[in-house]
């Protein structure tokens, strides 16, 4: 798999360690940065990596921030981008099965670097269950997004 990778100064040591991580899984990492622990703006890196996933020249991303929220409410601005926080292993196995989430959001002063680890190898190694209701909760949220653009 292709990943897209961001993060803001707050989870830089993060990001790195993400990195190395997941291209010792053998996926691929495209990396939007922030490349140093220079005080930035989550949104200037999070954005253009979700919008990569939802385009699909990215199949899943992975955004950080110092608690994750702010990147993660960054990725589902992004419409086809099903972002989550997760901060616990459980949530990174559910969010895949039963949500199909192509965008994970960690927080680099939420959890430690042990649990930050399997909870992305979990993610990405977690498939969506194809299960009839959960595609129709997804469905049903997709409907929801469309509505919201028409409205506009």
């Amino acid at each position: 798999m292709k990943i897209a990778l961001a993060c803001d100064h707050g989870a830089y040591d993060y990001k790195e360690i993400v990195k190395t991580y997941v291209q010792e899984l053998g996926h691929e990492v495209e990396d939007f940065g922030t490349h140093d622990i220079s005080s930035m703006d989550y949104p200037d890196t999070v954005y253009p990596a979700a919008k990569s996933v939802a385009k699909g020249s990215n199949d899943r991303g992975i955004v950080l921030c110092t608690t994750g929220i702010g990147a993660s409410i960054t990725a589902n601005k992004v419409v086809g981008v099903r972002c989550a926080l997760v901060s616990d292993i459980v949530t990174a196995k559910l969010t895949r099965e039963h949500n199909d989430s192509n965008v994970l959001a960690l927080g680099q002063g939420v959890i430690g670097e042990l649990v930050m680890k399997e909870i992305v190898r979990i993610w990405l190694e977690t498939e969506f269950s194809k299960e009839e209701k959960h595609q129709r909760r997804i469905d049903k949220v997709c409907v929801i997004e469309e509505k919201e653009l028409d409205e506009r």
